[in-house]
């Protein structure tokens, strides 16, 4: 079986809720705690791409006040400013992401994840 990571926030109950539905079919994820251990753009990049995903705003928490407050909904922002601001603002990424392989899922619903298991 492929390596399982989670990357996730143990405030954010989705995030609990994948971890335990996880834990629930017999796999032990590894464990990434993005807030205390904020991912560089390459990962970023390499999540995004397993995720399949047709815009980089979709893994991206697009209602915090900090994505207001950088104008980061604009037509003119590019990609590469928006992975630069889930860099820096770790708590811009989408939670939680499950990511088995060469694929990827965001968990809301938590049940999104089950199939790339």
């Amino acid at each position: 079986m492929e390596k399982v990571s989670i990357i996730h926030n143990p405030r954010c109950s989705k995030s609990r809720q994948t971890l335990a539905l996880l834990q629930e079919k017999g796999i032990t994820p590894e464990v990434i705690e993005y807030l205390k251990y904020p991912l560089d753009k390459p990962t970023l990049i390499d999540i995004f791409k397993k995720l399949n995903l047709e815009s980089v705003r979709l893994m991206m928490r697009t209602k915090e006040q900090e994505y207001k407050d950088a104008n980061l909904a604009a037509d003119s922002v590019s990609d590469d400013e928006l992975f630069n601001a889930m860099v820096t603002t770790p708590k811009l990424i989408e939670r939680p992401i499950v990511i088995s392989g060469q694929h990827a899922r965001i968990g809301r619903p938590p049940e999104n994840v089950l199939d790339i298991l």
